[in-house]
This record gives C-alpha cells, structure tokens and sequence, in this order.
C-alpha cells in the first residue's frame, strides 16, 4: 500500500487526493479506443488512476441486493457491487435514495407521502445493513470528506448516500422534520424533484407537455433549500425544471451540485443543463457531476431505411417495433403488449427462427446507429471545462439507474474514464479534481456552511 495523505490543506492545495495501490486495472476495449494505445500512456493513466479518488455521485440501488444472501459483496448481474469496484478501481460511490412517485393530485396525499416515507426508509436501512454488518471490513460510510479519505486509506470502499427527489419529504407538516432526520441518516445531498413535479420543485419533463405546477420552486420547496443549507445537505439541481434550478442556485446560502447531468449544448435533451445553468453553477461555487448516460450524451437517429425495415418486420410478425430491440435479438412472441395495450401473439418456434433470421439480416443491411461511448462522454466533460472551469466538473454514472456507454457500462470499466482524460492530456492535478476533488470541495463548504449558521 502506499504512502496515503490525510494533511487536508495539502491535498485541496494540489487537488490531488490519493488512496491505496489497486490491481488488475485493464482497459477494457471500446469503440472510441484506438487500437493499440501507447504502453506508456496506458502506465501513466494506470499509475494515475491509483492514486486519485474516484468517485462517482449517482449509483442507484434495489434494497432486494442488501440481504444476507445477496448484496454488494458478490458480482451480481449488476452495474456497481464489490468485485466490481475492485476490479474497476471505483474508490467511491454515492448509493441512491430514490423514491418515485405518482401522477395528479392523488399523488400529494397523506397516503402517497407515507408509502415514499417507507420506501425511502427501507433504502436508508439497506446501506447502512451493507457497511454495518453485510461487509463493515469492506466498504464503509462517509459523511464527511475526511471520512472518504480515512475510509479508503483503510483500504476499505466508500459509501456515501444521495436522496434523488424530495418527494417523501412529504408536506409541510413533515418536511422540515425529515430533512434533518436524513440529514442524521446519512443523507449528503438531495434533489427537489425527479421525473413529474413534486410539492417541492417543477421537474425537466414539463418542458414536454408545458405544464407546470410551481413556475420552480414551491414555497414549501424554499423553506427545504433554507434548511438543506442549516444541516449541511448540498442541494441537488438535476432532474428539477431550469427556472426552479436558477431559483434553488439564487436562494442557497452554499454551492449546489448536479449529481448527474450533462451539458445541453452537446446534446439537447431537458436533463441536460444548458449554458445559463452552468454559468449559475459558476457562479454559485457548485459542480457538475457529467453523466455517463448513454441517451443523456449522445443519440444517433437510425436511418429512414432502418425505421421502415423494422416496422415492416414488426407488422409482418405483429409484434410491436420495440420488441424487435436496438440490433439485438428480437423478442417477438414474448407475450408483451404492443403500444396500444393489446396482447401481441404467441409465435411458434418456427415462426420465431424466421423472424429472428430476417432481424439478422435487416441489422447486416441497416445497422443500429453506435451507441455512445467514453468519448463522447469525455466531450461533456470537456465542453463543461471550457465553459466554466476546471473547478466546477465532475464525474457520475447513473448504473443501475439506466446509465452506461459504451466501455463504461459497469464499475469493472472505470479505468478506461481515466484513459481517455489522460489522451485528452488531462494534468494527474485536473484528474483529481474532476474524479473528486471538486465534489469533496463543495461538500466540505456545505458542511462549513452549515456550522457558521
């Protein structure tokens, strides 16, 4: 193991933070990686990669993988567990609290509140099980960034907690109550909203309908800002709408961060924070953690001739479009329903064989536009550099949320992120900061924040 810092003024000085020598740290092959990378960049961003923190801001998780049979410890089919952090050289992860909720009115009532409360509750529970008695001599808890540096110079993974939608903060009657009850939970940063308005926050996907319910910030939404910055909470601003953000980044009192957002001017989608939100970001003293989110970073439409080729295919078979997949093996007689709720047929296993063999050659001739990759996702982070700063970028993944592209679609991958910064000439000072630096920044300033108030 190497020698490990814990002086903090030395490693917010270099914007460096080191942790143990890891192993096995492969690049994996992905479509943007040049054929035969240089050996001696490759040892550089290995030799790099080992001695940054890296940490990723947004890792989703199912409460079904914290029991004592299954959970972190074994290489689930998952995109983040233990033996792929290990392999991956992941250092740290923000575990997710997230709760869905309903659409309309009868999702703002007592009941609706109760049952997110539970949810909610039960995800809190799963992780401290994890740290606490499924794999203590693994992986512990953070709560501060100190704690994230003694964590890991133990050589032990990092676990911290994220709450993604304030929705079962419930109603004015209990809100201000749990923030600080997640506050003691564990709980270091949290969004106001997800997908659909909460009582808190207009979300993104208003800009589908035009609808909205708050103009951005409900009352009820202020007051949580107000007290997110009394208990040290850093306040989340993705997923909420682009007016209840710029608002959330005027009202509080310390920096914000987008725990997994891209930039929009790189690919427009209402997830993604465009140029007026990073300036604020900016401005405000946050950070933009980019998003390795394959629809949130690049979308390539297929061809006019592929589109056609498959709905003929799927009416032909009378399947629906969607089951026929993006290039891969169709699905047709599954027994799903079509897009209009009605039962698709049983195909015979004759009937399957030749439908799967006109897919093979439809994606021969018309192939799937390439999905995004590491470099693509790496042209986020960049533009977000330039357009704000060094000091205001970070990294996240979005696994087991929907997130990945290709060559980073698990926590086993992690090391080919490093490898492209590296042959972009990325500084081991710039790595640190993007992998951790500047999100353990903005932590230790909410913290700071909260005591001087």
């Amino acid at each position: 193991m190497k020698r490990f810092l814990l002086v903090p003024a030395l490693l917010m000085a270099v914007g460096t933070l080191t942790m143990p020598v890891r192993t096995n740290l492969v690049p994996v092959a992905h479509a943007q990686q040049a054929p035969a990378d240089d050996a001696a960049l490759v040892a550089k961003a290995r030799a790099l990669h080992d001695k940054v923190i890296t940490l990723d801001t947004h890792v989703d998780i199912g409460v079904d993988n914290f029991t004592a049979t299954q959970n972190y410890t074994q290489d689930l089919p998952n995109q983040v567990n233990l033996p792929k952090m290990i392999s991956g050289g992941l250092d740290a992860a923000f575990l997710i609290v997230y709760v869905g909720q309903g659409r309309g009115e009868e999702a703002f009532t007592k009941a609706g509140f109760d049952a997110a409360y539970k949810q909610a509750s039960d995800k809190f529970d799963a992780i401290h099980r994890l740290t606490k008695e499924i794999a203590p001599d693994k992986i512990g808890l953070a709560l501060t960034s100190a704690d994230v540096r003694s964590i890991g110079a133990a050589g032990k993974k990092v676990a911290l907690i994220g709450v993604e939608n304030g929705y079962p903060l419930g109603d004015e009657t209990t809100a201000i109550a749990r923030v600080k009850e997640f506050q003691a939970r564990g709980a270091r940063y949290l969004s106001l909203a997800h997908n659909g308005h909460s009582q808190l926050a207009d979300s993104n996907t208003g800009e589908g309908d035009g609808v909205w319910l708050h103009k951005g910030l409900s009352p009820l939404g202020k007051q949580v800002i107000a007290e997110l910055n009394r208990v040290g909470i850093m306040v989340d601003i993705s997923h909420p709408s682009k007016e209840a953000n710029l608002q959330a980044m005027a009202l509080s009192k310390a920096p914000v961060i987008a725990s997994h957002s891209g930039a929009r001017a790189m690919f427009d989608h209402s997830r993604n924070l465009d140029d007026e939100q990073l300036m604020a970001v900016k401005k405000n003293g946050g950070v933009v953690q980019a998003v390795a989110f394959a629809g949130y970073v690049k979308v390539t439409p297929p061809s006019a001739e592929r589109t056609a080729a498959l709905a003929n295919l799927a009416e032909e078979y009378k399947v629906p479009v969607a089951s026929l997949g993006r290039g891969g093996r169709g699905r047709g007689g599954a027994g799903g329903g079509t897009a209009g709720g009605t039962q698709a047929p049983i195909l015979t296993d004759e009937q399957r064989a030749e439908m799967q063999k006109k897919l093979d050659e439809l994606n021969t001739k018309f192939p799937a536009p390439p999905r995004a990759n590491v470099k693509d996702f790496v042209d986020h982070l960049d533009y977000i550099v330039k357009k704000i700063g060094i000091d205001h970028v970070g990294i996240s993944s979005d696994f087991d949320g929907g997130g990945g592209v290709d060559g980073w679609n698990n926590a086993s991958e992690t090391f080919n992120v490093t490898l492209e910064l590296v042959r972009r000439g990325y500084t081991e000072e710039q790595i640190g900061k993007i992998w951790s630096g500047n999100l353990l920044r903005v932590m230790d300033q909410v913290q700071q924040a909260a005591q001087s108030r």
